[in-house]
């Protein structure tokens, strides 16, 4: 029986939106249609009938009725005219066009009871997209991955949208079904065993979604109801009606899909897409109101739920707790932090990486997790950012790839095709022993050579036409190279998916061996394992392009060396006075690494006279 609990948190007065199997072949059925004096649903399989549903105030029409079982197919019925399917569908076998099905997600056996998530100073993630993190590009073909993911030393998975696309391929954030388990992913039950497995094997489950736009093809809601309002346009048209006439119960679709996520599929979390596109002017802001719903029903559960939001904003807002003023998110995406790393490792300076290429923008990333906290922003033409004060370093994720980073270049290239090995062990070093939270993207431990393009299969011929057009002048701040890929070609997503026995292969094979060995360090080392931005003293050397590090966790503290310098580098960095251990150093063979001359111990009377390697990094922990 699928009636979880989350029903009772949504205040309509009828449950939870959508088709609800309550067992003994009884289904209770709700959908917010103001704009239809009548709703009926018409089901058309295994055997055809019409169930007239009651009206309320609000616009609700809902009804519960016996005889249908799980796997009917049905469409709503609009005043006996239009015939459409469920905005709050559990699942499109057919695809976005097509019926909707009842389904049991109750009537899955789990077996994590006990399961609890790792502390958010401990998180460390590693972002994969369903299709083409294997070549079957399901759930099930995931699962016998999860054990070298967490030998490797990751703890939790953030997953790339998985709400019903139109077609068979996607990156995800052109879902319409926000309740519906993509249908060539495996469904809901593909989801479940998913996410049963990651908790056997000791990994927590983020799920990335959208609540910024619907995608265009197979988007019925405007049918239905005022979701959408023209107060506000962006990339995607009118926006998601959150602050207008109507939005009480936009509110309530949203957040009853979140909550639906963790309830029948136990996940640990979200991140939430592009928060700074969800525009909203009210005293109570949406995504206030959404971090409250999830935090009460996480307590409700006994569970530790996680809430990550992406934005460019660098408004701390974002992640400060509810009772300041704040959005109460438990974590950002910090972008500032790639771009520093990234254009030290690249020399890319177009498009918005003209706001970064010194080593002081990654030093000031490093200090306070933004680069810009209200600074004139060239790229932008104005000021840009406020100052986290309040906000802990357990608050920023990093990362030197992730979809985005790589996905929306124009063909798609991985920093394996932008720099050179060592650049690789130096941007893993950075990103890893960092006082963030780290983010791994697919095949980044072991330096991916595939591409990660971006790819659709809109059966929509008109609009497939638009989204080539749109990829091309996407790309003109950034003069880069090359014919962008057609997205509709099948090829375009083949050429994107993973070849994991690259890690058996030198040099990905020391590669991934750096990873294990930085993420072991992370553990076990007291200074790295997530101490405040409090306890971190960082110096740049721009003239030798070095940037120095110190960590401290009560008597144990580290110092780490990145070297962003294309040849070896003699300097004299200050080390506090006793002894000292090398922990680890990049430019050692080991590392395939040209060799090192510093030493595996030493005393150091405060400062330290030291060779380091091109693009190397040195860590040094006190004895």
């Amino acid at each position: 029986m699928t009636d979880t609990g989350y029903n009772n948190l949504i205040p309509t007065g009828v449950g939870c939106p959508g088709a609800v199997y309550l067992g003994d072949n009884r289904c209770r059925f709700m959908v917010w249609a103001p704009l239809a004096d009548r709703v009926a649903v018409r089901i058309v399989a295994p055997r055809e009938q019409t169930l007239p549903l009651l009206r309320n105030k609000r616009g609700y029409h809902h009804g519960v009725f016996a005889g249908v079982e799980p796997g009917s197919l049905y469409l709503y019925l609009l005043d006996e005219k239009k015939e459409l399917p469920d905005p709050a569908s559990r699942y499109q076998p057919d695809g976005v066009h097509g019926p909707s099905r009842v389904v049991d997600n109750g009537a899955f056996t789990w077996t994590d009871q006990g399961w609890f998530a790792p502390a958010r100073s401990d998180l460390v993630l590693y972002e994969l997209h369903v299709g083409t993190f294997t070549t079957e590009g399901t759930f099930d073909a995931i699962i016998p991955h999860l054990d070298s993911l967490t030998k490797l030393g990751v703890n939790t998975l953030e997953i790339m949208p998985v709400a019903q696309f139109p077609g068979q391929r996607n990156w995800g954030y052109d879902g319409v079904y926000p309740f519906a388990v993509q249908h060539s992913y495996g469904g809901p039950e593909g989801l479940q065993r998913l996410v049963n497995a990651c908790h056997q094997q000791g990994l927590a489950v983020l799920l990335d979604v959208v609540y910024n736009h619907l995608g265009p093809e197979g988007n019925y809601l405007a049918e239905f109801a005022p979701y959408f309002t023209d107060r506000y346009t962006g990339p995607w048209g009118p926006s998601i009606n959150f602050d207008g006439a109507g939005s009480d119960e936009v509110r309530r679709f949203f957040i009853a899909n979140a909550l639906y996520w963790l309830t029948d599929f136990h996940l640990d979390g979200f991140r939430l897409d592009a928060v700074h596109a969800i525009m909203d002017l009210s005293a109570q802001p949406f995504l206030g109101e959404l971090n409250d719903a999830v935090n009460s029903l996480g307590e409700r559960l006994g569970r530790r739920v996680y809430m990550v939001a992406e934005s460019d904003l660098n408004d701390p807002r974002v992640i400060l707790p509810r009772a300041i003023g704040g959005y109460g998110f438990d974590a950002q995406w910090t972008d500032d932090f790639h771009h520093a790393l990234h254009s030290l490792l690249t020399g890319e300076r177009d498009g918005y990486y003209l706001d970064y290429g010194g080593l002081r923008h990654l030093a000031r990333a490093f200090r306070h997790g933004y680069v810009y906290t209200g600074q004139y922003s060239e790229y932008r033409e104005r000021s840009h950012g406020s100052p986290p004060w309040l906000a802990p370093a357990r608050q920023f994720i990093v990362f030197a790839q992730n979809h985005d980073q790589v996905g929306n270049r124009a063909r798609g290239k991985r920093l394996s095709a932008l720099t050179n090995f060592d650049g690789l062990k130096l941007a893993a070093c950075a990103v890893i022993l960092s006082p963030f939270v780290p983010l791994i993207f697919m095949g980044e431990e072991y330096g991916e050579t595939a591409p990660f393009q971006y790819f659709t299969s809109h059966p929509d011929k008109e609009l497939a036409a638009d989204v080539r057009e749109g990829r091309q002048e996407e790309f003109a701040d950034f003069g880069w190279e090359g014919k962008v890929p057609d997205p509709q070609k099948e090829a375009t997503f083949l050429r994107s998916q993973l070849n994991h026995q690259l890690r058996n292969q030198n040099p990905h094979r020391v590669l991934y061996q750096l990873y294990r060995k930085l993420l072991q360090l992370r553990r076990e080392v007291p200074a790295l394992t997530g101490p405040d931005r409090g306890n971190l003293e960082v110096l740049d050397r721009e003239p030798e392009r070095l940037l120095f590090l110190r960590r401290w966790s009560g008597p144990d503290q580290v110092c780490l060396v990145l070297s962003f310098n294309q040849a070896s580098t003699a300097t004299t960095l200050p080390v506090p006075p006793g002894r000292w251990q090398k922990l680890l150093d990049t430019a050692e063979e080991q590392w395939l690494g040209p060799g090192s001359s510093a030493p595996g111990e030493f005393e150091s009377p405060g400062t330290l006279e030291i060779t380091v390697g091109p693009k190397a990094c040195l860590l040094f922990r006190q004895v």
